[in-house]
């Protein structure tokens, strides 16, 4: 046996491993205790074109996102804009007064009407709005010709385009007291209708122009997470014996888990968000008592009013409920083995 076949022993190899660890490598020391992470050096020269590429991003976000969060400040004050030209010198000479305007706000019955308003067009949307996108993404995967399927999921798509300018016009043609449906009851002998003055159904006609104008947007995310699918699964499947609906439930569903959960949590934190242009712009038709949402609450009490304190407490109790329901329903998605919005 030549000498370069005969084993070493293990005194040896421990010696020349400690020697190694001693001089240090691209993979880190002895101490180091993550061997074989890059350091934060070396990564940063690896990734600088893309971190150049998100800076303009990353500025915007600061700007318009963050560095506004330090005006809730005037919560806690009488804020009175007109005592300088200049906003930071305004809030620094404005009057404190503690805890004074969250007390009013939950002594204010139009707050909790509000809040009403706000939680029972959530469970609306979530109910009739959300399953939708997945119902249409399924049914479009399941055409069989690529020309009728694009066909369709543009003209699904078409609307997420249109202003909510546009979406409460083209409503008001057709469910208006003079629109299209109105006209057809009276030339039937029948009364009109004026749905869009009804406030014991403008939740509905929310919740239904919500549908049409965003139904397309979650269709093309559905649709990108069943491309994913590979279709090996679906023909193991059928080789099992299972039918169309067998597979959708025990192959299509399941792919689709990971995004409905994502999307479920996103959707659960953006619940006291129910749609301010849309609404704002309907709010006059039918009443604060049956659209007043917890957007326009602020809005009015804000800017209409100039009542600044008083709607910068009921925006940042809106702020903080909202936080509470992301890491809530995060958690419960990690409960349901998900990762959610962000990993355990």
């Amino acid at each position: 046996m030549s000498h370069s076949t005969v084993p070493r022993s293990r005194t040896e190899a421990a010696t020349t491993a400690r020697t190694a660890g001693a001089s240090g490598g691209a993979t880190g020391t002895r101490d180091d205790p993550h061997p074989g992470r890059l350091s934060a050096r070396i990564r940063f020269r690896r990734d600088r074109v893309l971190l150049l590429m998100t800076l303009p991003a990353v500025v915007l976000v600061l700007l318009f996102n963050y560095i506004p969060i330090l005006g809730n400040v005037v919560a806690f004050q009488d804020y009175d804009p007109y005592i300088s030209d200049n906003g930071v010198v305004s809030i620094l000479h404005s009057p404190w007064v503690g805890l004074e305007n969250f007390q009013a706000i939950f002594a204010d019955s139009a707050f909790w009407n509000a809040v009403k308003n706000t939680l029972v067009l959530f469970f609306l949307q979530l109910v009739l709005y959300f399953p939708l996108p997945i119902l249409l993404a399924l049914l479009i995967n399941s055409v069989v010709r690529p020309r009728v399927r694009a066909v369709a999921q543009a003209v699904l798509y078409l609307p997420h385009f249109f202003s909510w300018v546009l979406v409460v016009a083209v409503f008001q043609q057709l469910l208006g007291g003079a629109g299209l449906l109105s006209q057809l009851l009276r030339q039937h002998g029948y009364d009109g209708l004026d749905i869009m003055t009804d406030p014991s159904t403008f939740k509905f006609l929310i919740t239904a122009q919500s549908v049409w104008k965003d139904a397309g947007w979650g269709i093309i995310v559905f649709l990108a997470a069943l491309a994913s699918v590979s279709p090996d699964l679906y023909e193991a499947a059928a080789m099992d014996g299972a039918g169309r609906w067998r597979r959708v439930w025990h192959v299509t569903l399941p792919a689709l888990r990971p995004v409905i959960a994502l999307l479920l949590v996103l959707r659960v934190g953006d619940a006291l968000t129910v749609g301010f242009e849309q609404i704002l712009l309907q709010r006059d038709a039918v009443g604060p008592g049956a659209a007043e949402v917890l957007d326009t609450f602020v809005w009015w009490n804000g800017v209409r009013n100039q009542d600044f304190g008083y709607a910068a407490a009921a925006g940042l109790i809106k702020g903080v409920v909202s936080l509470g329901l992301v890491l809530a329903a995060n958690k419960v998605a990690h409960l349901m083995g998900e990762q959610g919005v962000y990993r355990k």
